[in-house]
């Protein structure tokens, strides 16, 4: 009895695509064999593309399948209600307006025909009935970057030929008062970090490529594409920047960096920027840091009842060091803020040294790092001394200098807290010793290490419930979801832009050091060992409570695998 396949995939594989006769056939044995689902079986076996599988299907259930989208043809106007995040997230771009039956339907190209959450978004977003074709990925994006840029070229105009130098730089510039006569780079630059703070991005990227430049931001630790525009826009852009950020605008090429203030409804926002010459002119980041006197407790960040408890009680010591470590731009220096604004009162002398300072707090004396003039972390802190503090903050211990001066000041009688880069607690105690601190000095004043990451919290407007994969339970070491949990995973609407997370919370390890700790760190006992010491006496790790925040409905298995895909799994 020869094996076949249901007579009409059968055929339309053999037409459709490269499939040959024989490569059907051991796929059908496979089958018969091994049981599944035929088109899972020729992708596993190379035998053909899932872009294949898919024009199959298309043909056989009689769904139109586009390989010409005649980007050119589309109407810029269709996507206006559309935003870019969602077209390239969902694979989707409206391609043209069709009447049926007298009624006009809006024909929307995507890559998963099967999706009906997208047709319906696309209903609601548009007000048209949706009809659907299908075409490759590889195709849909080609034309949500052509269409897009379109619809926005008009933001720059004749920007490259209407560059102004002359603007005034005494004190923080107010981007909403851009007069009609100033120069389309100017409204530009400006438009550009209006948008920046008002969808709370921690970071702008401009990247010169060869035929255009790309503007991105970064938000909630994830960096997604603004705007595409012509290459000829992007010297006058980088020179405007850079003439806001008093960098020398003739220099390309070496890198630069200085500081823009600016005043957006009556806040200031200090910008960090950074440029650096690129094969195709120079890449401009620059990082956005809100002026706010406002700070958070640790239980508003995320820190769970528990571990506040044991900082509060670290924070309380009348001398020794304590360590935040994490990658930058995850909360540490908000953290370290939160503890300081703990300990802040008349009867104590708080001085810190920062770079730079993020949050002001009313009776600290704080302190802006200048290398330039060399005021660096480790000149501040022999001052310091002098200065007869009882609790002293370094915005960063980055070389032997600083660590040994922050080290020496713990042991004379003050508290100091300060950041490292570390992936986790532990991994701090080795840093420490790799840089020329003595063991025995690191595990005499070393009181406690918070390592943290930032993940994204998911949109409770739309997230919705999810049932794991035993693949996703084995990921993050769970064997089942624990009675009476509920794992979630984000969807996507209006109030989050269609990315299914809405702000940030720290997960995080707190290694509180104990006899047997500090006996490792002086035998210079790797991180590994110190980490299974610190979990035997109580550590939960950074793993451990994230998993504890997916199963609370706080995040998702695949937000907390991003977040710590370079851990242990624990």
């Amino acid at each position: 009895m020869s094996l076949t396949a249901p007579p009409r995939l059968g055929e339309i594989l053999l037409l459709n695509t490269s499939l040959t006769q024989n490569q059907l056939d051991e796929a059908l044995k496979i089958q018969t064999r091994e049981g599944g689902l035929l088109g899972e079986i020729l992708i596993s076996k190379n035998m053909l593309s899932p872009h294949e599988i898919m024009r199959a299907l298309c043909v056989q259930l009689g769904i139109p399948f586009q390989d010409d989208l005649k980007i050119n043809d589309i109407d810029p106007n269709l996507v206006i209600k559309i935003p870019i995040h969602y077209a390239k997230t969902k694979e989707c771009i409206p391609i043209e307006l069709k009447d049926v039956n007298g009624t006009q339907h809006l024909v929307v190209a995507v890559t998963d025909p099967f999706n009906e959450i997208i047709v319906d978004d696309l209903r609601v977003l548009t007000n048209y009935p949706i009809k659907l074709v299908t075409s490759t990925p590889l195709r849909i994006q080609e034309a949500i970057n052509k269409v897009y840029e379109k619809n926005t070229s008009n933001l720059v105009g004749n920007i490259g030929d209407e560059f102004e130098e002359n603007y005034d730089l005494d004190g923080p510039i107010d981007i909403l008062e851009a007069s009609e006569n100033d120069a389309p780079v100017i409204k530009f630059v400006n438009s550009l970090l209006f948008r920046a703070v008002k969808e709370k991005a921690s970071d702008i990227h401009i990247e010169p490529y060869e035929k255009d430049f790309v503007v991105r931001y970064r938000v909630d630790g994830v960096l997604k594409d603004i705007i595409r525009q012509p290459k000829k826009a992007h010297a006058a852009i980088s020179s405007r920047i850079k003439v806001m950020g008093q960098l020398d605008i003739a220099e390309k090429r070496l890198p630069q960096d200085g500081r823009i203030k600016i005043k957006l409804a009556g806040k200031d926002v200090d910008i960090r920027l950074s440029t650096v010459p690129v094969i195709y002119g120079e890449r401009v980041v620059m990082r956005l840091l809100e002026q706010t006197n406002t700070i958070l407790q640790l239980r508003q960040l995320g820190f769970s009842e528990r571990s506040t408890g044991l900082i509060e009680s670290l924070v309380s010591k009348k001398y020794g060091i304590i360590l935040v470590t994490g990658p930058t731009g995850h909360g540490k220096s908000t953290t370290l803020s939160a503890c300081l604004s703990r300990m802040n009162s008349p009867e104590r002398n708080i001085l810190t040294v920062e770079d730079p300072i993020e949050y002001q707090i009313t009776g600290i004396n704080q302190v802006q790092v200048n290398a330039k003039i060399g005021l660096t972390f480790a000149s501040a802190l022999r001052s310091f001394l002098r200065q007869n503090p009882d609790i002293i903050m370094v915005g960063e211990i980055r070389d032997k200098e600083t660590a040994e001066i922050a080290i020496n000041a713990s042991l004379t009688g003050h508290l100091v807290l300060s950041t490292l880069h570390t992936n986790d607690a532990p991994g701090s105690i080795t840093r420490l010793v790799d840089m020329g601190v003595e063991p025995f000095l690191v595990s005499s004043s070393l009181l406690g290490v918070v390592a943290q990451r930032l993940i994204r919290k998911l949109c409770t407007k739309c997230r919705e419930p999810h049932i794991p994969t035993e693949f996703e339970l084995h990921e993050i070491g769970l064997m089942k979801v624990p009675e009476g949990a509920t794992i979630f995973k984000g969807v996507g609407c209006q109030s989050c832009n269609q990315t299914g997370f809405s702000g940030r919370t720290v997960i995080h390890e707190l290694m509180m050091l104990d006899d047997t700790v500090r006996a490792l760190i002086v035998k210079r006992s790797d991180a590994g060992q110190i980490k299974k010491a610190a979990v035997a006496a109580g550590m939960i790790t950074l793993r451990e409570d994230g998993i504890a925040k997916v199963l609370t409905g706080i995040t998702s298995i695949d937000e907390l695998m991003r977040a710590t895909h370079t851990e242990e799994g624990t």
